[in-house]
């Protein structure tokens, strides 16, 4: 494929993954999902801005969290209402719904940090009171033939 078909708006499937840096592997699996719908030159693929877009979407949909299913909703949604109202009204709604589970997941880690951290303590004391005769580790092997 020439710069002229570049010019024209047109990629092959080599072009649009170096420059939104996925593999050709990665943009047939979108196409196998049914979220692309590449044009055919013969035996080769040729995407146009509109695919190019559309994988844009995919592959934001993707890092944010969001599932293949809601990502191809939110295509179809695009493709049916020509105002965007609908498709707009969905994409608040996952955006909300994925906020909500990153800020459990985020309170999770925080609660499990917090822990980790008294553990880390308690080992750091442990390792340093004066008293102790065994470590965990020579206790445990305590009465154990080499």
């Amino acid at each position: 494929m020439g710069r002229d078909d570049v010019a024209e708006g047109l990629f092959s499937i080599t072009e649009l993954a170096d420059e939104l840096g996925v593999t050709p592997r990665a943009i047939r699996f979108y196409e196998a999902k049914g979220l692309l719908e590449p044009q055919r030159a013969g035996a080769t693929r040729v995407y146009s801005h509109r695919d190019r877009g559309r994988l844009q979407i995919i592959l934001r949909g993707k890092r944010l969290g969001f599932s293949l299913a809601l990502v191809q909703k939110y295509l179809d949604l695009y493709d049916a209402d020509p105002t965007h109202k609908v498709q707009l009204q969905h994409l608040l709604a996952g955006a909300r719904q994925r906020i909500a589970e990153l800020e459990a997941q985020r309170q999770d880690l925080e609660l499990t940090i917090e822990e980790l951290r008294e553990i880390e303590q308690l080992t750091l004391d442990a390792l340093q009171s004066p008293g102790r005769k065994n470590s965990p580790s020579k206790s445990s092997k305590k009465g154990k033939k080499p």
